[in-house]
């Protein structure tokens, strides 16, 4: 694998004013500034003396393991000198080159360190060393989506309602952006410490200026028919996504599940949508997952028209609904 370029320095040190007079208490309220900081940073060019900088390990003290991935793990971490809080991503060479996915990487790399949106999770930085990649990343507190959809076996509407909304404007931002995220789903979701969804893996994500691909990818659950049936596809594909998230939210499983993946196939090219008995979920709510679920990719409902749906509006969190009004005012 030829070495990435080695990052700058984007978590920029502590302040002078913020020295460690509170001891362990401080310790809590220090990402919380920094965060500012580090965010304000990396939007600006670099100096001299910036671009003098390269991470190494010992530049991070490693804490307990996040999660476990099919290249790597991920580690909670903090900056020593700026002693900002970030999650540490550690993938091994020999295993993306053994994969073929070095181009993968670097492209899921160069996306997700452009985006910045409240609810995408940020990439501060990268460096290498001989043998591993190191990817910095926001720490989402509250850890994988997909946990808690497991345990609490389902969400409830307005849960639901408002987790969609901010993903429908993070997706919007997205397609603004030209990049198609594709492989949208409860395991590739972070929840961040006041509770806000984070995207988090960008690794099908593509940047698509033409807005058609035919690259067949993702997650089977959640592929649309236009790419099971080998067509051109566009950004409608994570409108699809969205709507299936929703399902899944509602009922907990996909819509299309079905007993072998020649059978999904078949079901998600028909769109055989059916809802369940139980859970209870609204007639708004159905009629909302199939606006999202419809086969013409050009009549799905527009991601800048999910917050006007009647469904949305009635569950969806007030101070959600109202970020959006604000916005547009």
């Amino acid at each position: 694998m030829q070495p990435l370029k080695s990052s700058t320095n984007l978590l920029k040190p502590a302040a002078a004013g913020g020295k460690q007079a509170q001891g362990k208490a401080r310790d809590k309220e220090e990402p919380v500034t920094l965060r500012q900081d580090a965010g304000k940073a990396a939007g600006t060019s670099a100096g001299p003396a910036e671009n003098a900088k390269r991470w190494t390990i010992d530049d991070f003290e490693i804490g307990k393991p996040l999660g476990k991935g099919k290249f790597g793990n991920v580690y909670l971490a903090r900056e020593k000198s700026s002693r900002f809080i970030v999650a540490l991503k550690v993938l091994f060479k020999s295993q993306l080159q053994q994969s073929n996915v070095e181009h993968q990487l670097r492209r899921e790399v160069e996306i997700q360190a452009h985006l910045r949106h409240p609810n995408i999770l940020r990439l501060y930085g990268y460096f290498y060393d001989k043998e591993k990649v190191y990817l910095i990343l926001e720490y989402a507190a509250k850890g994988e989506l997909y946990k808690e959809l497991v345990k609490c076996n389902h969400f409830d509407e307005p849960t639901s309602a408002t987790y969609i909304l901010s993903l429908a404007r993070a997706l919007h931002y997205c397609h603004t952006k030209h990049v198609i995220h594709r492989d949208i789903k409860p395991e590739n979701l972070l929840v961040g410490l006041n509770g806000e969804l984070k995207i988090s893996d960008f690794g099908w994500s593509v940047h698509a200026p033409s807005n058609r691909r035919r690259t067949l990818c993702g997650t089977l659950d959640y592929l649309p028919p236009e790419m099971v049936e080998g067509k051109e596809h566009s950004t409608a594909v994570d409108n699809w996504s969205l709507g299936v998230l929703t399902y899944e939210f509602l009922f907990g499983g996909p819509p299309f599940e079905a007993p072998g993946h020649q059978d999904t196939y078949k079901r998600i090219v028909r769109v055989d949508l059916k809802f369940p008995d139980w859970p209870e979920v609204s007639e708004e709510a159905k009629s909302f997952i199939r606006r999202l679920l419809t086969k013409d990719a050009a009549k799905r409902l527009p991601l800048t028209e999910v917050e006007n749906d009647p469904w949305i509006r009635v569950n969806a969190s007030p101070e959600m609904l109202r970020k959006g009004a604000e916005g547009s005012a």
